[in-house]
């Protein structure tokens, strides 16, 4: 049992080394595609683009969760308003 223990021991640490592998190559890769677009004609201002359409949609996402935040505000806001009417129609009838 001790042998299938380190065995599987083994194979997870053979795992992790070829994901490691996998994305430090993966990362070689992006950064020689990157070098590649930048050394093209109108490449820089390609990149210089795409950098400012990222920042552009962090803050799009950003105000997004700002919007569903204020809609969970509204909502409990409209309850209490309910809540307040339905307490003062007795009140006024009488």
């Amino acid at each position: 049992m001790a042998g299938m223990a380190a065995t599987k021991n083994d194979t997870e640490k053979d795992d992790a080394a070829q994901t490691e592998d996998v994305i430090t190559r993966l990362a070689s890769k992006g950064e020689e595609a990157i070098r590649r677009i930048v050394d093209l004609p109108g490449g820089q201002r390609a990149l210089d683009a795409f950098n400012e359409l990222k920042l552009r949609v962090d803050d799009l996402s950003k105000k997004v969760r700002g919007a569903d935040e204020l809609e969970q505000r509204v909502a409990k806001l409209e309850k209490e308003i309910v809540a307040l009417k339905r307490a003062q129609k007795p009140a006024s009838g009488s």
